[in-house]
């Protein structure tokens, strides 16, 4: 993949001097990630973390006493429909 085609996917403009600027950080990552894979794994056991830690989120619960009223929420948005805030589309057909 090139430059050019990341830069469209991520709906991004760049000019010629990021584009070569992008391209070499771009191959420089591809030879880090060749060199990774070199490594012998096999014998590394799988794991999603490594500090030991576990269950360590809050429980869900809802505490009122933090919740805004919607007319304070939304009397600083730009745009509101029935409740919710109207942003700009993000999706363009090409």
């Amino acid at each position: 993949m090139d430059v050019k085609h990341i830069a469209k996917l991520a709906n991004l403009t760049l000019s010629a001097d990021e584009e070569k600027k992008f391209s070499s950080q771009f191959t420089d990552t591809l030879k880090t990630i060749a060199k990774i894979n070199e490594l012998d794994t096999s014998k590394v056991e799988p794991t999603y973390q490594v500090s030991n830690l576990h269950n360590v989120t809050r429980p869900d619960k809802i505490q009122p006493d933090r919740i805004l009223p919607l007319e304070t929420v939304m009397a600083s948005a730009i745009g509101t429909h029935n409740g919710y805030f109207v942003v700009p589309a993000i999706f363009h057909e090409n």
